[in-house]
C-alpha cells in the first residue's frame, strides 16, 4: 500500500477486522474485537450508541489519533494503521478536517487565525496562507467576526469557526465529534445545514458521532454502535 501523505484517488475507507484494547489498571478492556466496515467516497454517515459504546473511538480510529491492536483501517490506496508518525501525521494533514463538540478554538486568537491554524502544517508561505482563508470567514457568515477573541462569539459562531477552520486545507473526510452537542437547537440546526451541503454540494466525506437523534436524520446513514458492535442499521 501506499503510505505517502498525498491525496489518494479511491477515498473510501476500510477497516478490516480491526481490535482495540484499553489498559486499565490491570485490567483489559475490549472496545472492539472484530469491527469490519466500509464508508464510501461522499458519504454522510452518522454513528449513534450508548456512551461507552466506541464512537468516539472509532472516529479516533479513522482519523489516526488511535491505532487499531490488530486489523487494518485504510484510506483509499492508504494503509493509515500501518504508517509512521511523521507520514501520518502529513496525511491528516492533507485529508482530515476535525470538528469538536467544545470547538477547541486557541482563546487568545481570532476566529481568522483559528482557521488558519491547521495551514501551519502545511509548505504553504504566510502569503499563500491569508489568500487560502480570504474569503472562507464570508462563506460561514463570519465577515464580521473574523477579528472577534472566541470569547466575543455566540455557541453557533465558534462552532462556524470550527468548521471553517476543519476545511481550510481542503480535506476529503470531516469527522464531527458531537458538532450540535453544545449548541441550542437553532444554532445546531445551522450547524446541520453546513453539513449537509459540504456533504451535498461540495462532496466532502462526513462521519459524525452524535447523542442528537435530530442530527442524526441529518446523515444519509445512521449506524448504531452498542458495546463495540453495529446493532443495526438505519436509513436516515
Amino acid at each position: 500500500m501506499d503510505e505517502s501523505a498525498s491525496r489518494t484517488k479511491d477515498d473510501s475507507i476500510s477497516i478490516e477486522h480491526v481490535r482495540k484494547d484499553y489498559r486499565i489498571g490491570k485490567s483489559t478492556v475490549t472496545i472492539f474485537s472484530e469491527l469490519t466496515m466500509t464508508i464510501s467516497s461522499g458519504d454522510f454517515v452518522a454513528i449513534v450508541g450508548p456512551s461507552g459504546s466506541g464512537k468516539s473511538t472509532l472516529l479516533n480510529l479513522i482519523g489516526g489519533i488511535d491505532r487499531p491492536d490488530a486489523g487494518d483501517i485504510n484510506f483509499g490506496h492508504a494503509r493509515i494503521s500501518r504508517m509512521s508518525e511523521s507520514a501520518l501525521t502529513k496525511w491528516r494533514g492533507a485529508n482530515i478536517g476535525f470538528v469538536f463538540q467544545f470547538y477547541n478554538l486557541m482563546p487568545m486568537l481570532t476566529a481568522e487565525q483559528n482557521i488558519e491554524l491547521p495551514l501551519l502544517l502545511t509548505s504553504l508561505t504566510r502569503r499563500q496562507r491569508r489568500e487560502r482563508i480570504e474569503t472562507i470567514p464570508s462563506l460561514f457568515g463570519l465577515s464580521d467576526r473574523r477579528k472577534h477573541l472566541p470569547s466575543e462569539l455566540s455557541g453557533g459562531q465558534r462552532q462556524r469557526v470550527g468548521i471553517a477552520r476543519a476545511l481550510a486545507s481542503d480535506p476529503k473526510l470531516l469527522l464531527c465529534d458531537e458538532p450540535t452537542g453544545d449548541l441550542d437547537r437553532d444554532s445546531a440546526e445551522e450547524v446541520l445545514t453546513m453539513l449537509r451541503i459540504l456533504n451535498s454540494e461540495l462532496g466532502k466525506t462526513i462521519v459524525m458521532v452524535t447523542h442528537d437523534d435530530v442530527a442524526a436524520r441529518s446523515a444519509k446513514r445512521v449506524l448504531r454502535l452498542d458495546k463495540g458492535r453495529f446493532v443495526e442499521r438505519e436509513a436516515a
